[in-house]
């Protein structure tokens, strides 16, 4: 079996008894990685236990309760020696050569940060499930490609941020771009660290021959949720106080004002419409927040030109996902 250099796979796990197991088969089966880190955040379901009796060649790191997504891949990283980190969700099974692929991709690639794996769903394998993240002016995440058949996401691509359930980070920039933001606990902490790396004027890849079948919704237990909800709703707002400067904050205002809006619509008619508005007022006082104002990324003057690609972006991300 071939070894695949230079690589850590991190695999953050909570209570993922379902499928920690055939996820740790299929990427020991596929190819020989050098380092395997499990970091678990608190598990009671016997799922550290499994890690621990049945692949003895994987580091486990386990904590007394549950820290969060980027508290853990962030000890992940830490401990990693190797040059390239692959953030892996615990509900998924990787395909024979998605590690050697990943790497392929990522060296290949020009001032790449990251790159995404083909993310397709465990229930359906002909659906996407993720080919790569996107980001608008309307302050909304969303997942390229999410619910549409798989063949049509075949072509390597730029994307706005690499989803943190089954992609390669070189682990280098980390020291330049700076950590998970443990500010999030877990949900757009991916689209923020992306976002961070494009300022500083790196990019963000999807590469089609890299897959992951994913479960999804393995921890919160539904596509939408109060815990979900409330979180998504409290970091959209910090994720934009945090990475906008005042004039683009002011430029995109009446676009994320909107955007807010329809959310909340959305949700009430989900009934989960209060669960919305508190995530909003608590990202509201987290911005104002001492932790917070800490975390904000300072304006650069010679990262103007970066600011500029950023909010094109935004825009022509906001008629497509608009009229997608």
């Amino acid at each position: 079996m071939e070894k695949t250099a230079n690589v850590t796979v991190v695999i953050p796990n909570y209570n993922g008894i379902k499928y920690i197991d055939n996820c740790l088969k299929s990427l020991i089966d596929g190819e020989t990685v050098p380092e395997i880190i499990v970091v678990d955040n608190g598990s009671r379901d016997g799922s550290a236990e499994i890690v621990e009796k049945k692949y003895p060649m994987c580091s486990l790191v386990r904590f007394k309760e549950n820290q969060g997504f980027c508290h853990a891949v962030n000890e992940g990283i830490r401990l990693a020696g190797t040059e390239y980190i692959i953030l892996l969700n615990n509900d998924t099974i990787v395909d024979t050569k998605m590690v050697s692929r990943l790497v392929k991709s990522i060296r290949n690639k020009r001032k790449a940060f990251s790159v995404a794996a083909k993310m397709i769903s465990m229930q359906n394998p002909e659906i996407i499930d993720d080919a790569g993240d996107l980001y608008c002016a309307l302050g909304w995440a969303f997942a390229l490609g999410k619910g549409k058949k798989s063949h049509n996401y075949s072509s390597p691509a730029e994307i706005f941020a690499a989803c943190g359930g089954a992609a390669i980070y070189q682990k280098n920039l980390f020291s330049v771009i700076g950590d998970f933001d443990e500010n999030h606990f877990a949900y757009l902490e991916d689209i923020d660290i992306g976002y961070r790396a494009k300022i500083s004027g790196f990019a963000n890849y999807y590469e089609p021959g890299a897959i992951v079948y994913h479960a999804g919704s393995a921890v919160s237990g539904s596509r939408y949720n109060e815990f979900k909800v409330k979180l998504s709703s409290k970091n959209s707002i910090y994720l934009i106080y945090k990475n906008m400067p005042i004039l683009q904050i002011l430029l995109n205002l009446p676009f994320l004002t909107a955007g807010i809006i329809i959310k909340a619509l959305f949700f009430t008619r989900k009934g989960m419409g209060k669960t919305y508005w508190k995530g909003i007022w608590e990202g509201i006082r987290l911005c104002c927040s001492k932790e917070g104002k800490k975390n904000k990324v300072p304006f650069r003057p010679e990262c103007l030109g970066n600011y500029v690609r950023i909010q094109l972006e935004l825009w022509g991300n906001m008629i497509r996902r608009l009229t997608g």
